[in-house]
């Protein structure tokens, strides 16, 4: 192992005189001042590389040698651009709203619920169509829900038209609901989810209907009285547990839905 020792060379001549030498204040007499001119202390001579060592010793640095500055950022460069918004902003809901077998949509039943769900959801609009037995001031007996999907279909797709890109909700009361249901099922609309405000599960002879429920696809929101004879809660829970969409269900106290229900 060797070991290298660099002095650096002593300059040749007498020594300055002590009165040459000055401190930072002027005054004569202190040895760790450094001399006002760089002449009269000159920096050592740079190292000579030995061959023996096969490196060449790093030079002294001098005391008058200052740190690089650094630069300062360009302030006129532009600001980043903002990052993008980690989600879309919702779009309001456009809802059809069927009223049921014995009222039309005028009825104060309906304009009541049609004002709620159009500040619950915060809709773009809230659709309301009476069927065409209900039109012309006269009250008929309904048809069957199956001769009232195309009427039903067509203003569906008419608020579809007009809003465009805009969430599809589907909702009814009674009669209203189940066909809305079967309107959902059809492929040249897309429904985002449907709300059934009393689903008619039995028909006038007692016998279950549940076919049309069976084929829903949609996300399907049922709102029941506790003691609605059309509906019995055991039978739609068993009918529940057979469908295959995402289901959520609203149980009331009161034997109809009422107004402050």
């Amino acid at each position: 192992i060797c070991h290298f020792t660099y002095s650096p060379a002593i300059p040749k001549g007498p020594p300055a005189s002590l009165a040459a030498v000055r401190d930072d204040r002027g005054r004569a007499g202190s040895k760790r001042s450094f001399p006002r001119s760089a002449a009269a202390n000159p920096l050592p001579s740079p190292p000579r590389p030995n061959p023996k060592l096969g490196f060449v010793p790093p030079a002294p640095q001098s005391p008058f040698l200052m740190a690089p500055k650094r630069r300062l950022a360009d302030q006129s460069s532009p600001a980043p651009a903002p990052p993008p918004p980690l989600r879309t902003p919702k779009r309001q809901p456009v809802v059809v709203f069927a009223h049921g077998a014995g009222a039309p949509s005028s009825s104060d039943w309906m304009v009541h619920w049609k004002e709620m769900v159009q500040d619950a959801l915060d809709a773009v609009e809230v659709v309301t169509f009476d069927y065409p037995y209900m039109s012309g001031g006269k009250r008929r007996a309904p048809p069957k829900a199956e001769k009232l999907v195309d009427h039903h279909l067509g203003v569906v797709k008419d608020a579809a038209a007009k809003y465009q890109e805009h969430p599809l909700i589907l909702m009814g009361k009674s009669m209203g609901s189940r066909v809305s249901c079967m309107v959902a099922s059809s492929d040249d609309i897309d429904v985002s989810a449907v709300v059934c405000l009393g689903y008619p599960l039995k028909g006038v002879n007692g016998a279950v209907r549940d076919e049309t429920l069976l084929q829903m696809k949609v996300p399907t929101m049922f709102v029941q009285g506790s003691k609605d004879g059309l509906c019995p809660l055991d039978r739609l829970e068993s009918t529940r547990k057979r469908m295959n969409c995402m289901l959520l269900m609203v149980v009331t106290t009161l034997l109809r839905l009422a107004k402050n229900t």
